[in-house]
């Protein structure tokens, strides 16, 4: 993983060059046809030094961090080594030919024209280099900042399903402790109906999401402790559309609305009431309705602990589009209403993807 981008590298510089040796032995050939084998060896000599020096460069960039300096106090540091740079490369052209005996009249003296086209050449790398940094630099950091989002995501999860178990186990506890003395025989069963939850509410800690059929049966469960409690004062209506069942939900999410219905409304009526649980698709959306007797006397019961993770865990877990509210239907019902996108994007499910660089 950390040799790819000097690989990158090498093939960029090498190549690069290269091309430049083709193009002007190309322009040459095209505009003067007086392509020797002396021009080939002196192009060879220009490459190999543009390569030298251009390397050299940034390893000093490297090694004096300008990279990670701000783009108004790089400008100058590079147009600066880009002059250094193109001033011994223009000198180590000249030792060769002066060695050689290869020098023009011409070239004998200070040639601004020759000396300001390696000045564009070594230019023109410097501004490759930094765009590529940049890229690089953005690229890693888009890397950076989703992993955090998945990383916080992640522990916002864990935290709401860890304070919503105890809550769940200690109601579902107190329905059983009514049967005991009542009804052994059926407060085995209800033990049994328990340990049923317990162990769906022990794998929710391991998922994200689980099937809408998961959550119905935890709450087949839960409701025939709390109907056993409440006897002929609990009615309960379901209505799920069978196409629903394998849709994920977040866990625990519709046994918490569930509890809330019973708690806050059946709980609180002389006569108790009815619990209805709706699921059905509508448009673009998997829409989930728990409707109980009852009234939300308080702003407080609107917006507890329970009702407040069901909306952060769905924007969590499908985005902005996901939708929760509760509200009093009428002067005899509460309604609590989900809405999840049928088409959602699973990057907001999973957030754990690799960018290679």
């Amino acid at each position: 993983m950390l040799k790819r981008p000097k690989t990158y590298y090498w093939w960029c510089q090498i190549g690069g060059w290269m091309a430049f040796w083709l193009f002007s032995t190309l322009v040459s050939y095209m505009y003067s046809q007086n392509v020797t084998l002396q021009s080939l060896i002196d192009r060879t000599v220009f490459i190999l030094a543009g390569i030298t020096v251009t390397h050299a460069f940034r390893h000093f960039i490297i090694y004096q961090q300008w990279l990670q300096m701000r783009l108004d106090r790089l400008i100058w540091r590079m147009l600066a080594g880009v002059l250094i740079c193109s001033l011994v490369i223009t000198a180590i052209v000249d030792v060769y030919k002066y060695a050689f005996h290869l020098m023009t009249p011409q070239e004998k003296s200070f040639e601004f024209g020759r000396f300001f086209s390696i000045f564009i050449i070594v230019l023109i790398w410097s501004l490759i280099y930094i765009l590529w940094h940049y890229m690089e630099k953005e690229r890693r950091y888009q890397f950076d900042r989703l992993r955090l989002e998945s990383m916080v995501k992640e522990l916002q999860l864990k935290t709401i399903k860890s304070q919503l178990n105890p809550h769940f186990i200690f109601n579902a506890l107190n329905s059983i402790r009514a049967l005991i003395d009542e009804n052994p025989e059926r407060a085995r069963e209800a033990v049994t109906e328990l340990s049923n939850i317990l162990r769906n509410s022990m794998q929710a800690e391991k998922v994200e999401t689980v099937s809408l059929e998961n959550e119905i049966a935890m709450v087949r469960d839960y409701l025939a402790l709390e109907m056993i409690r409440f006897e002929e004062r609990l009615e309960v209506k379901l209505n799920i559309d069978p196409n629903t069942l394998a849709l994920p939900v977040p866990p625990l999410m519709l046994q918490t609305l569930v509890e809330n219905a019973v708690k806050h409304g059946i709980s609180r009526s002389v006569h108790g009431g009815t619990v209805e649980i709706v699921s059905r698709k509508t448009d673009a959306f998997h829409e989930i309705i728990v409707r109980n007797t009852g009234q939300l006397s308080t702003e407080g019961e609107a917006t507890g602990f329970g009702l407040q993770s069901t909306r952060q865990r769905l924007e969590i877990l499908f985005g902005p589009l996901a939708h929760f509210q509760i509200e009093n239907k009428d002067p005899q019902t509460v309604e609590a209403r989900v809405r999840i996108p049928l088409i959602h994007d699973t990057h907001s499910i999973h957030m754990h993807k690799t960018l290679t660089i």
